[in-house]
């Protein structure tokens, strides 16, 4: 097992009428306040209402920037940067799922800073500071509400990328499950996809950490227990609060200690899938994550066997690979391009950019032939 160290400084509210707290975390920071959301949903639920309530009784200068996409783009960051720099405010109010969290993210240190925000994302230029990011999450399916990471796409370069730095990690986070119940089905599948792929980029990554392991297990067998009874009850708070807790847990680091990394190629791929046609993050994961398995049923037949014991209860890689499939498809999320609508897919545009972009993972990493057979799993 690797040396490690635990670092969170997250503050988290979870449960049932959390937001009742908001006035209190922003009256410590300041007056003026960046409320950044995605394109209206939270008007129509009463979740600005509520926000909206607190910040009054707070007192603060609100300014708002809205139409965060589901993939969410550089633009965006940048128009976000310069409202929240001519306005000098004290702190960003995210209210959404990752992909507004994750562009708050950006924006917190590229107020701070100097540099054009894409210089973050491309590792080119280090931010030293961020001004404090309030989260509220809408969304169950990143973990981004209790990390430092963050994913952005750039149109003009065609890539999007994932990235972290430790001044990233919002101050506080809001996390009431009640919140969720209005996501559609289709975005709830996405969400539980999500996660899982999260605990498994750690499962696969370099490293012998059984503990870690465990922790895995366990975060996945609660979307696979809870989460079809999910899709057939959306509006039940109970089972929206085990997939969020079930999400925040898969990434906030538990399931990467003592571990040298994960290995995230399989997210690589996804990314492809987004920038490229706009395919939703969750769906681009149940496309891939079969195809990655399937190249990978020899390659790491051991790690693969090991997890249907523990999962499913099985114990051959096909029949691993198999049950996730099944899984997948059980609770809506695609296993194959061809079972969706994105865009009109070109293998060798999709090829292409893989190559263009080096996609590969940091443990099992991917040649040139690999991109080929996977592309042709996915379509």
């Amino acid at each position: 097992m690797e040396n490690f160290e635990i670092y969170n400084p997250v503050k988290a509210y979870f449960g049932r009428d959390v937001i009742q707290k908001l006035s209190k975390e922003v009256s410590e920071r300041g007056k003026k306040v960046l409320l950044v959301y995605g394109k209206g949903s939270i008007k129509k639920n009463g979740i600005y209402d509520a926000a909206m309530e607190q910040l009054d009784k707070a007192g603060a200068e609100v300014y708002e920037y809205s139409g965060i996409k589901p993939n969410p783009i550089i633009d965006d960051v940048r128009a976000a940067v310069s409202l929240g720099k001519s306005k000098e405010v004290d702190m960003i109010l995210a209210i959404g799922g990752g992909s507004v969290i994750d562009s708050a993210k950006v924006t917190a240190i590229g107020i701070a800073g100097d540099a054009d925000p894409w210089e973050y994302v491309k590792g080119k230029e280090t931010p030293h500071g961020a001004v404090p990011l309030i989260a509220v999450l809408t969304l169950a399916a990143t973990g981004t509400e209790l990390n430092r990471f963050a994913v952005v796409q750039n149109n003009a370069t065609k890539e999007k990328i994932g990235f972290g730095y430790p001044p990233m990690y919002p101050a506080v986070s809001f996390l009431d499950p009640a919140y969720t119940i209005s996501v559609s089905a289709e975005y709830t599948s996405f969400g539980i996809t999500d996660l899982i792929a999260h605990a498994l980029e750690a499962y696969f990554g370099r490293g012998d950490a059984s503990l870690s392991d465990r922790f895995v297990f366990g975060i996945i067998n609660e979307a696979l227990e809870y989460g079809p009874q999910l899709m057939n009850d959306l509006t039940n708070y109970d089972l929206r609060a085990r997939i969020m807790y079930a999400a925040t847990m898969a990434l906030n680091n538990l399931t990467a200690y003592g571990r040298k990394s994960g290995d995230w190629g399989v997210h690589s791929i996804g990314h492809v899938l987004s920038v490229l046609y706009d395919v939703p993050h969750g769906a681009s994961l149940s496309i891939a994550y079969p195809a990655w398995l399937r190249l990978h049923k020899d390659r790491s037949a051991d790690r693969i066997i090991f997890l249907g014991k523990n999962l499913f209860g099985i114990s051959s890689v096909d029949e691993t690979l198999i049950a996730f499939e099944d899984y997948f498809t059980s609770i809506g999320s695609p296993i194959r391009l061809s079972q969706t609508s994105y865009g009109d897919y070109s293998e060798s545009k999709i090829i292409d950019t893989l190559r263009s972009n080096k996609v590969s993972g940091m443990h099992h990493r991917l040649s040139g032939e690999d991109h080929n057979k996977l592309v042709e799993i996915m379509l």
